[in-house]
């Protein structure tokens, strides 16, 4: 094994959530702040997915004050403390793009049963 990957499994997470396109879920973020950290809460819908391994990451997608906002967070990073799933989604698309041009009830994704 060479340098780059015995680094890489060294960085990697042993308890990955299981996140699916769709959910809806509360993510944990660490911040920092100068001398001070502390933790903020990013709660959304999950719109994508990309990569594997290390780089594997997950864009949440909420609306806050009528502005949406699109998140990106790598699942392997330090950074993100834990991700809650608080709701799951049926969904028939491997990315949801298409909640961006949505407004109001229409933006919502059903929920699986």
């Amino acid at each position: 094994m060479n340098l780059i990957q015995a680094f890489t499994n060294e960085q990697l997470k042993t308890e990955v959530p299981e996140i699916n396109i769709g959910d809806t879920i509360r993510v944990h973020n660490k911040i920092k702040e100068g001398t001070r950290e502390r933790i903020q809460m990013f709660e959304g819908t999950v719109i994508a997915k990309h990569g594997g391994g290390i780089s594997e990451t997950f864009t949440v997608r909420r609306v806050s004050y009528g502005c949406g906002i699109e998140k990106t967070f790598p699942i392997h990073s330090p950074n993100v403390e834990q991700v809650d799933i608080i709701r799951s989604g049926k969904v028939r698309r491997a990315k949801l793009y298409y909640l961006r041009d949505r407004v109001g009830k229409a933006s919502k994704v059903k929920e699986k049963i």
